[in-house]
């Protein structure tokens, strides 16, 4: 793959992986336009790499904040993590099983049927921008008309969990995240912080908890896409052709450096647009990237 292909997507996922557009989509688009296929392992295992690089954007981004909301004592982690755990596991329990029957529905009689090869279609990544569109969209809206009402809310929560999400808002994160593990533009951020403010989290804390979530979800995607890449480049070999795996993993690791300093710069337009209240226009955004994509789609993309 050029390098110039690497660089284009490196800057695409990175600036739109931390905002609630999806990245995917952006990136799976931007991969049909240069001619590429988004289902092939080298092609997914760059995205995963492009999403450690900002993971690591949001670890620098977040650390402080973190710090102070996180790690200000044993007690204040031990309920950080519990609801961490709690979340994640929701995550687990909800996303993997929900990537295999899409996978079979979509593939019936398909012995090696992955969710990995619906990725390239065009046609469900806009319905995916559509339905995480509406939820950020209602979740911005009924935000922006409940301030007084909410403030006095968080106020109240404020005094039972400090700065972390209340176990039940944690849960609801964790499982809407496990919803948006197989669908390329149903925006992993978008859909989380959405959750968080429409079950009464602040913004502020939605959105730290949801990336410290990302944090801890991408090492195993990580390792699932190099699995997946492995396992693609030994059936190329037994089958007489080739699969360039030592440039994959070096194009990989390059986009992840590219993309650490996009996400930073993401990272930044996301919380200014959080505290500003703007939220909702991401939903309009998303609204309108779904009738783009659906487009091209149409058109033959």
């Amino acid at each position: 793959m050029p390098l110039l292909k690497v660089l284009i997507l490196a800057i695409v996922q990175g600036l739109a992986e931390l905002l609630p557009v999806s990245s995917s989509a952006h990136v799976v688009v931007a991969e049909k336009l240069m001619g590429l296929d988004p289902s092939a392992p080298a092609m997914t295992l760059l995205l995963v790499m492009l999403h450690t690089g900002t993971m690591f954007a949001v670890i620098v981004y977040f650390w402080s904040q973190w710090k102070r909301s996180y790690f200000v004592s044993a007690n204040t982690f031990n309920r950080f993590a519990i609801r961490a755990i709690w979340a994640t596991l929701l995550t687990a329990v909800i996303g993997y099983p929900l990537q295999k029957i899409i996978a079979k529905l979509a593939f019936p009689g398909a012995p090696k049927a992955q969710i990995e090869d619906l990725f390239g279609r065009l046609d469900l990544v806009a319905a995916a921008l559509f339905v995480v569109g509406l939820l950020i969209l209602w979740a911005g809206l009924k935000e922006r008309n409940a301030v007084a009402k909410t403030t006095e809310a968080y106020d109240r929560s404020l005094t039972r969990t400090g700065e972390n999400v209340t176990f039940g808002q944690a849960g609801w994160i964790g499982a809407v995240q496990g919803l948006s593990l197989p669908f390329r533009g149903f925006s992993r951020s978008g859909s989380t912080i959405s959750a968080g403010l429409l079950v009464g989290a602040t913004r502020e804390r939605a959105e730290r908890f949801s990336f410290a979530l990302a944090v801890i979800l991408t090492p195993a995607v990580v390792g699932r896409e190099l699995l997946r890449l492995l396992k693609a480049s030994h059936e190329a070999t037994a089958s007489g052709a080739s699969l360039d795996l030592h440039n994959s993993i070096a194009f990989s690791l390059i986009g992840m450096v590219l993309s650490f300093f996009a996400g930073l710069a993401g990272l930044r337009w996301l919380s200014s647009w959080l505290e500003s209240g703007k939220w909702y226009l991401f939903g309009i955004y998303c609204l309108v990237a779904s009738g783009v994509v659906f487009y091209l789609h149409h058109i033959g993309y």
